[in-house]
């Protein structure tokens, strides 16, 4: 059995997703971050702060070699910005690998995003406006890399088990 790879940009559901398809088909969740948390001690934002974003892109990298090197099948939740960075983006079609983008709107964004600015740090000091505008512009950048994925789905006035399904769908 292969990779399962979501990828998106922050908010699409990514985790939330993972986590009841894990539940659906009965394969083990990582979620990269959490994964590159657990072999350094270090929380994201503490590699960040302590060695910069390079270093921190370079562990995200092997991370996820480690990750589709592994002999188990899983799903592989990926960071906002792992498609965009060392190359990754080639990662998502790979022999044995699935990568589905889950993409939401601006405004699907946005409001996810609003409701819990305060756990992400990039969001955490935007004002409306400005989130908005921050989403729009990381969205036209990102989305490249994001559409370098095998397979897409909406998420836009979804609920978790709908996409699922979507998923589901693409998994027949």
């Amino acid at each position: 059995m292969r990779k399962i790879i979501l990828l998106g940009y922050m908010g699409c559901g990514k985790s939330t997703i993972a986590k009841r398809l894990s539940k659906t088909i009965g394969l083990p969740y990582v979620d990269l971050d959490q994964y590159i948390e657990q072999k350094t001690n270090l929380s994201i934002n503490a590699i960040f702060q302590q060695r910069g974003e390079i270093y921190f892109r370079k562990l995200e990298h092997q991370a996820f070699v480690e990750l589709l090197n592994s002999p188990e099948p899983s799903i592989i939740g990926l960071g906002g910005g792992t498609p965009c960075y060392a190359n990754n983006h080639e990662l998502l079609i790979g022999e044995n690998v699935l990568s589905i983008y889950l993409k939401a709107s601006i405004q699907t964004l946005f409001d996810r995003l609003s409701l819990n600015k305060t756990k992400r740090p990039l969001v955490a000091d935007k004002g409306e406006e400005e989130l908005k505008e921050f989403i729009a512009m990381h969205l036209f950048e990102r989305s490249f890399y994001y559409n370098k994925a095998q397979f897409t789905v909406s998420v836009d006035e979804k609920t978790i088990d709908q996409t699922v399904l979507d998923i589901l769908a693409i998994l027949a």
